[in-house]
């Protein structure tokens, strides 16, 4: 019981936090997805992110690619064109890196059987590299994750490595996979949507039989009772009615 209360009491703390992402709502390809999970009792989003391809660029004095030390100089959650990574560069200074990003999503869940059943479905959809942790405090997370990246530099110390023809090979590669990606969103929607469909099912099936054998083992005590004390007034008339009879037959 006291881990539903604080499970409870983290999905309302969740419900009521302001969106810090840079887009500050959820993407649309996914806003399905994530209303499906949060209508459930056992789970709720803590982060996602329907799959971007991305340019950034490294600060000089950073060896490793990191938000904090990094400028976004284009991003997009759909299809790109070389054109919009020409532009892009026009801006480098440092060292110039392009990503895809494939689809990302964070659920806490109520129980470990209910992410396991979360993370079937992940796999089952083709993100393979999903995983479940637990927390010191008990916080049961879903992780759904892929390995369907891609991260190529484009420029050092804001000097160009590429020629305008692997760009445009670039794009249409990191395209391929935004594609993909939808296709496994799609996916993962449509198995998500049966599993929980399937598990209602189970549940009200459960509970029905539940509720009708207490309805069986309460008549079946009544009915006990009911013998019980039918015995006991026959046992009662039998003891009655001897005295009667001895009485009746003496001369």
């Amino acid at each position: 019981m006291e881990k539903q209360e604080a499970f409870s009491h983290w999905k309302q703390q969740s419900a009521r936090k302001t969106d810090v992402s840079k887009k500050g709502s959820v993407d649309e390809d996914i806003e399905e997805t994530v209303r499906l999970i949060n209508q459930q009792e056992r789970y709720f989003t803590t982060s996602s992110c329907s799959g971007r391809v991305i340019i950034i660029n490294e600060t000089l004095d950073n060896s490793t690619i990191q938000k904090q030390n990094c400028s976004w100089l284009f991003v997009t959650h759909k299809l790109c064109k070389p054109d919009d990574v020409f532009a892009a560069l026009q801006n480098a200074t440092g060292d110039v890196v392009l990503k895809f990003e494939p689809f990302v999503l964070h659920v806490q869940c109520r129980a470990l059987e209910d992410a396991q059943l979360l993370h079937s479905v992940a796999i089952n959809a083709g993100f393979r590299n999903s995983g479940i942790t637990v927390g010191k405090k008990g916080k049961i997370i879903m992780a759904v994750r892929s390995t369907h990246g891609l991260e190529v530099p484009l420029t050092q110390n804001g000097k160009c490595l590429v020629n305008h023809e692997y760009i445009e090979f670039l794009v249409h590669t990191a395209n391929k996979k935004m594609e993909e990606n939808k296709r496994r969103i799609t996916r993962f929607h449509s198995c998500l949507h049966k599993a929980l469909q399937k598990e209602d099912c189970v549940h009200d099936k459960t509970s029905k039989e539940q509720a009708s054998s207490c309805v069986y083992v309460r008549r079946r005590k009544r009915k006990d009772r009911s013998r019980k004390s039918n015995c006991s007034s026959s046992e009662e008339e039998h003891t009655d009615s001897e005295p009667e009879l001895t009485l009746f037959n003496d001369p």
